[in-house]
């Protein structure tokens, strides 16, 4: 059963930040330059919370702050949703979908592992898929 460490295999751990301190303006430039939707906040070592697009819109714009005064950590989510490394990618699916997420930190013990995504989880499940159609194509007509 795919878990949440298959994708961290295929897509690697790195996983961009912010620190609570800094202000959206900053966050949402790294979010812009790095072409993603999310940041996991951080206060020194530890996680706090995340950061989204949807924060943004939110939390900022709707509420007619300013971007470059605000800190991350006054409009962040926290808590966060998040999953362990053996999380089923069902579960991540079905946390994702009840909560309205798109995006979900790999945390166990304080530790950051990574980040997965609902493009993640669909590209994984067409992965699957597309090994099942190869497989029963094998089967029905013999290696090609």
């Amino acid at each position: 059963m795919p878990s949440a460490q298959t994708i961290l295999d295929k897509k690697g751990t790195d996983v961009a930040t912010v620190e609570r301190g800094d202000t959206v303006f900053d966050a949402a430039k790294r979010m812009n330059d790095k072409r993603i939707g999310a940041l996991v906040v951080r206060d020194g070592e530890n996680v706090i919370g995340i950061f989204t697009e949807r924060d943004i819109l939110n939390r900022v714009v709707a509420a007619g702050l300013d971007p470059k005064a605000t800190p991350v950590g006054d409009v962040m989510t926290s808590p966060m949703a998040c999953c362990r490394r053996d999380s089923r990618l069902a579960e991540c699916k079905a946390v994702m979908t009840s909560k309205r997420i798109r995006h979900l930190p790999v945390v166990e013990d304080g530790t950051l592992y990574g980040m997965i995504s609902a493009g993640d989880i669909l590209a994984s499940e067409c992965d699957g898929k597309q090994e099942t159609i190869e497989y029963l194509q094998e089967y029905l007509y013999g290696h090609r």
